[in-house]
């Protein structure tokens, strides 16, 4: 994978590993310009993923976070530095 990562790609991503009810992945780059991480170019570094998903049954707050974070793990590898979770079960 050579592309650098977009909240359209982790998107994908999290919809393909994770079968998301919810998902609302946001690019929040810009916001951290001049900080640690990010690249200057105002996106691809810092993002805030908001899901839920059936699979996050019987799981930890921190298992949850872990399967977000396996499923994005080439995109951290290219690039992307830090990631805002909120990873909740389905309302029923």
């Amino acid at each position: 994978m050579n592309q650098a990562p977009t909240a359209e790609l982790l998107t994908q991503r999290l919809r393909e590993r994770l079968q998301p009810v919810t998902l609302e992945v946001l690019d929040e780059s810009a916001q951290h310009h001049g900080h640690v991480g990010a690249n200057g170019t105002g996106w691809g570094t810092h993002f805030k993923v908001c899901i839920s998903s059936h699979l996050f049954t019987g799981l930890t707050p921190v298992m949850r976070h872990r399967l977000v974070y396996d499923a994005l793990q080439d995109f951290i590898d290219q690039g992307l530095h830090a990631l805002a979770i909120e990873a909740r079960l389905p309302k029923v």
